[in-house]
C-alpha cells in the first residue's frame, strides 16, 4: 500500500486551515464580543500558568570566578 507519511508539511497546513475555518465559524456563531472575552481569558490563564512555572523554578546559581595564584 502506498500511504503518505504522517506529519508532512502539507498535511499540517491543511489542518491549520481547518482550525482557522473553525475559529471563523465560532466567531460568527458566538459573536465577536464573546470570542474576544474567550481569547482574553485564555491569555490570562496562559500568563498565570507561565508565571507560576517560572516562579516555582529555582534561580540558576551564579558562577564564581577564581583567580589562580
Amino acid at each position: 500500500m502506498n500511504c503518505r507519511p504522517y506529519g508532512r508539511k502539507p498535511t499540517l497546513a491543511l489542518w491549520m486551515l481547518v482550525a482557522l475555518a473553525d475559529v471563523a465559524i465560532l466567531a460568527t456563531a458566538a459573536g465577536v464580543v464573546t470570542l474576544l472575552l474567550l481569547v482574553a481569558g485564555l491569555l490570562v490563564v496562559t500568563a498565570g500558568v507561565f508565571a507560576a512555572r517560572s516562579l516555582g523554578r529555582p534561580a540558576p546559581a551564579k558562577a564564581t570566578v577564581r583567580r589562580r595564584a
